[in-house]
C-alpha cells in the first residue's frame, strides 16, 4: 500500500475590495440658483468620488423638494432601496439637514442602514454613522436642525405677517386677467374680456363644461395649456382678486416639517385690501356667481348617489375614460363621461342602451 501524500493548495489572494459609495444632494426650492446649487453638488461628488482609488462610484442620488420627510424624494426612496439591495457600502451627504430635518425621520433611516452595515458620512458635521457614538451626536444634531428649521419658519411667518398688515402682496403669481409685476396685479385688457365672458356664461346658466366648450367654439386660448378644462373655470370663478379688491392669507403652511399647503377657514386673520388694483368685474358680479355655485353644490351634496350595476366598471373603447349610468326620456344609456364633457371632438364613442350587448366596452 503506497503512503498517501497531502499537497497543501494555496489559497488565492483576496483582491481588496472597493467601498461602494454613493451621494445624496437636495434642495429646498425650485429657484434657479438652488438649481445651480444641486448641479454645483452633483459634479462635487461625482469628482470626489472619482477622485479616491479605493472608492467605486455608484452614483449622485439628488432631488429638488419643499421638505426635509423622505415619503416625497422619489430619489432618496431609491437610494434607501439600492441599500436594501445590497448595491452600497458608503453614502456622502452635505449635511444633516439636507439628508432630514425630522429627528425621527433621520434616526429611523440611520438605525437602518446600520442593520444593512451601511454608512453615512456628513460633511459638514465631520460623522460616520456607522461609528460608535454617531448615533448620539446625530439626534443631538437632528434635534437641533429641527429646531433651527421651525425658528427660521416661525421668523418667515412673523415677516409676511407684517407684510400683510401693511397691505403687502406674498408670494402669489399671474393669473387669466393680471400680471404679477413688482407684487402688483397690472390688468391685461384681452384676458379680462375672457373672464367677464366666463362670469357672463355662468351667471346665464352655463356649467363649467359647457363654458370649456363655448370658449373653444371661439377659438379663445387658454392661459395655460392647450384646453379649457372645468378647473380653470372654476378658478376664475373663485378667484376674489377680480373685484379689485385683494384677500391677504387665503392659504397657511401647515407646520415647518410638512410645509403642506392649506385653506384658511378661520384658523389664522386675514387682510382685505380695497381698491387695490383695477377690477375686472364688480363685486355684485362676484357674489352672485358665489350664490350660484352655492346652490348648486348644495344639490349635489343633498341628491342621494345611485349605483348601478355597472358603475365604474365600464371603460370606453375609443378614450379610456369611464362610461357613465344616465336616463333619457326615452331609455337608460350608458355614454363615456369624457365625450358627454368635451364632445364627439374629443372622443367619438357612441352611447349604449342599457338592454343591449356591451361587447365594445372592456368591463374593467
Amino acid at each position: 500500500m503506497k503512503e498517501k501524500t497531502i499537497t497543501k493548495l494555496e489559497a488565492l489572494p483576496k483582491l481588496a475590495k472597493k467601498t461602494r459609495v454613493a451621494a445624496y444632494a437636495r434642495v429646498s426650492s425650485g429657484k434657479d440658483a438652488m438649481l445651480h446649487s444641486l448641479a454645483s453638488q452633483v459634479n462635487h461628488y461625482k469628482k470626489f468620488i472619482q477622485d479616491n482609488n479605493e472608492w467605486q462610484f455608484v452614483g449622485v442620488y439628488n432631488d429638488e423638494a419643499l421638505t426635509g420627510t423622505k415619503d416625497n424624494r422619489e430619489e432618496f426612496q431609491q437610494l434607501i432601496n439600492d441599500c436594501r439591495a445590497g448595491k452600497i457600502d458608503m453614502i456622502i451627504t452635505k449635511s444633516i439637514s439636507r439628508f432630514a430635518r425630522n429627528t425621527m425621520t433621520l434616526l429611523e433611516t440611520i438605525r437602518e442602514l446600520d442593520s444593512l452595515n451601511v454608512d453615512v458620512f456628513f460633511e459638514e458635521q465631520n460623522i460616520h454613522s456607522i461609528s460608535g457614538e454617531g448615533e448620539m451626536i446625530l439626534t443631538f444634531l437632528a434635534t437641533f436642525a429641527q429646531e433651527e428649521s421651525r425658528s427660521v419658519s416661525e421668523n418667515m411667518k412673523w415677516r409676511i405677517k407684517k407684510n400683510f398688515e401693511q397691505g403687502i402682496m406674498w408670494g402669489g403669481k399671474s393669473c387669466l386677467g393680471y400680471k404679477l409685476e413688482n407684487k402688483k396685479l397690472i390688468l391685461v385688457p384681452e384676458e379680462a374680456e375672457i373672464v367677464r365672458l366666463i362670469y357672463q356664461l355662468y351667471i346665464n346658466g352655463s356649467g363649467d363644461q359647457t363654458i370649456c366648450k363655448i370658449l373653444e367654439s371661439k377659438g379663445v386660448k387658454p392661459y395655460m395649456g392647450k384646453r379649457w378644462y372645468w378647473s380653470t373655470i372654476k378658478n376664475v370663478l373663485e378667484n376674489y382678486n377680480y373685484t379689485g379688491d385683494l384677500l391677504l392669507q387665503k392659504t397657511f403652511r401647515e407646520n415647518h416639517l410638512t410645509k403642506r399647503k392649506r385653506p384658511n377657514k378661520g384658523e389664522f386673520d386675514q387682510y382685505l385690501i380695497k381698491d387695490n388694483h383695477e377690477p375686472i368685474i364688480s363685486l355684485e358680479t362676484f357674489q352672485k356667481a358665489q350664490k350660484i355655485r352655492r346652490q348648486h353644490l348644495s344639490k349635489i351634496k343633498s341628491g342621494p348617489t345611485k349605483r348601478y350595476a355597472f358603475s365604474g366598471m365600464l371603460i370606453c373603447g375609443v378614450c379610456g375614460k369611464r362610461y357613465k349610468h344616465k336616463k333619457t326620456r326615452y331609455n337608460e344609456i350608458w355614454k363615456c363621461s369624457y365625450a358627454e364633457k368635451r364632445g364627439k371632438d374629443a372622443c367619438y364613442s357612441k352611447q349604449v342602451t342599457n338592454d343591449i350587448s356591451l361587447k365594445h366596452l372592456i368591463i374593467f
